[in-house]
């Protein structure tokens, strides 16, 4: 009995002296963060810090926060290896174009879509836009499967360091890139080409450029649409073209 009292006095001051350091731990960091200007108001409910006034962003999960605007730039040139085994580099930063850059995977069935859709005639932002798609390295990507899956005019380059040098999170993943400020005006993970698009263009609209070269003939093909479906609905109402009910604003009747 009496070894049994001892034992759970033992266990006790363990717990003591457990619970001090915990108690001590967490005064140094609340410590550490005063001295950096962060408060108890600045903490979040998980104990996540947020400075005061500034914006909450919300992302969704595995997603990184939106990069910095400021400072240094947030974007730099992609060095890998081509499929074919050469060493290349592509130039992102200190150009007059904007750069997509697709973070794609040669195994993944969603980004089969996308090296289908890059080795047709792709409707990119903007008419100095180029496309470059980044694969892992060679560590992780098969050469041959990634050769067999790369258009011949698209810039394809192997490399893990720019996959880990950007945070990419998951695949397929898109960085917009403005080359004169080397900033990155837009990124995000999609599964569609067509999400992409309006990833692109909501960039785009942000930093207020626009998207020359496709708006006119998207906007004639919507508005042929739109001309066929109206006359198919006259149609089915009974009013032919040359219907004096169309014109009864005006005194002349319509020519036959």
């Amino acid at each position: 009995m009496t070894a049994l009292v001892v034992a759970l006095g033992v266990v006790v001051l363990i717990l003591a002296v457990l619970v001090a350091g915990l108690l001590r731990s967490h005064a140094d960091i609340l410590r550490a963060l005063h001295e950096l200007g962060v408060t108890e108001a600045d903490l979040g409910t998980d104990g996540s810090t947020t400075p005061a006034g500034a914006p909450e962003f919300k992302t969704q999960p595995g997603v990184p926060q939106p990069r910095s605007t400021e400072g240094e730039p947030t974007a730099h040139d992609i060095v890998g290896l081509t499929p074919t085994g050469g060493a290349a580099r592509a130039a992102v930063t200190a150009t007059r174009h904007t750069t997509l850059l697709a973070f794609l995977s040669s195994g993944c069935l969603t980004c089969r879509d996308f090296w289908d859709a890059f080795a047709g005639k792709l409707d990119l932002p903007g008419s100095d836009t180029r496309l470059v798609v980044i694969t892992q390295g060679p560590e992780h990507e098969s050469p041959a499967a990634v050769a067999s899956l790369a258009p011949d005019d698209v810039t394809v380059l192997m490399s893990s360091e720019a996959w880990n040098d950007y945070g990419i999170p998951v695949s397929p993943y898109f960085l917009l890139v403005d080359g004169p400020s080397g900033s990155v005006i837009g990124e995000g993970a999609a599964s569609t080409w067509d999400s992409v698009v309006g990833m692109l263009d909501r960039s785009m609209a942000d930093t207020g450029r626009t998207r020359r070269g496709t708006s006119t003939a998207r906007s004639r093909a919507r508005g042929a649409v739109r001309e066929v479906d109206t006359d198919d609905a006259l149609a089915a109402a009974g009013i032919e073209p040359g219907d004096p009910r169309l014109y009864h604003d005006s005194d002349e009747a319509p020519p036959r």
